[in-house]
């Protein structure tokens, strides 16, 4: 399987599906849509709803009902985080995907809004999907349950909150995992328990699918600390050395390069022992893999 063409054709499928559900682009008032648009459409990798549409056809070799839905749903919420995290009240970045970030071109007004706007229409996505087929409604309202979860304080937000705190100071271990399972993981982590969710899968399998996108979801994260010390700005999009400069915790930090990346290959090495699980695991394992080999 050539994972390349796989992310691009799966990448222009949710592309589409996002045209089609997220407000129009010229609707009024326009500035809110266009920085909608601006911060959806900018080349992200799609890495969440993809992990999501692979994990179901992993279990059922299928797209399931509802995946269409669920997989936007959580790009809504990934690019929510991001326009919040860009602000200058937040991590105060300026570059993102190669370009302004959405409060830079937009102002931080419009920015708070569009990210308010992609946290809603997430909801409201999975809400049309669950009206469409009775007979869905009940896999949807766990997949709004997960993704709020995860969204919230005891997902991203905690984790962002929990960064913030701790910026510039001497913190263990433990706290460290703790701001990267939340504000990172949990996001990925939900993504896999949908799509598993979706797939009608039994109580093993779901376990499964948990496992393997927390350490997927951990050794994410820790390549991209690692990108922030050792990678290329022109590759990433955004500045190298921000994550030193504000006094953020990262894995390099506290452990040193070479530890991070040991760690970063334990846990990708973990997700995939926990894909061979499942029947069709191949483009998971291949995403376990990438994650860690990526240079972007």
């Amino acid at each position: 399987m050539q994972l390349e063409a796989y992310l691009e054709e799966r990448g222009r499928f949710i592309d589409g599906e996002l045209v089609r559900l997220l407000p129009l682009g010229g609707a009024y008032p326009p500035e809110i849509r266009q920085a909608i648009h601006f911060a959806v459409f900018s080349g992200g990798k799609r890495l969440r709803p993809i992990l999501m549409l692979a994990t179901a056809e992993a279990i059922v070799g299928e797209l399931p009902d509802g995946a269409v839905e669920a997989a936007c749903a959580v790009e809504c919420i990934h690019n929510y985080s991001l326009i919040h995290d860009d602000l200058p009240c937040m991590d105060d970045d300026e570059l993102r995907r190669g370009r302004p970030t959405v409060w830079k071109k937009f102002g931080e007004a419009v920015a708070v809004l569009a990210g308010d706007a992609l946290l809603t229409v997430a909801f409201q996505i999975l809400a049309l999907g669950a009206t469409r087929e009775i007979e869905l409604s009940d896999r949807l309202l766990l997949c709004s349950q997960e993704l709020a979860v995860a969204s919230g304080t005891f997902g991203m937000v905690g984790g962002q909150a929990a960064d913030i705190a701790n910026e510039g100071k001497d913190i263990d271990v433990s706290v460290l995992d703790f701001i990267h399972k939340h504000k990172t993981g949990a996001l990925i982590r939900c993504a896999c328990r949908m799509g598993a969710i979706l797939a009608r899968a039994d109580d093993g399998q779901l376990m499964v699918a948990t496992r393997y996108g927390e350490n997927l979801g951990m050794a994410f994260q820790i390549a991209d600390d690692l990108l922030n010390v050792t990678g290329d700005e022109a590759k990433l999009g955004k500045s190298v050395g921000s994550d030193r400069q504000r006094g953020k915790n990262t894995f390099p930090k506290i452990h040193g390069v070479e530890k991070s990346r040991e760690r970063a290959a334990q846990h990708a090495d973990s997700a995939v022992d926990e894909a061979k699980r499942l029947s069709r695991p191949e483009v998971l394992i291949e995403l376990a893999r990438f994650v860690v080999e990526r240079d972007y």
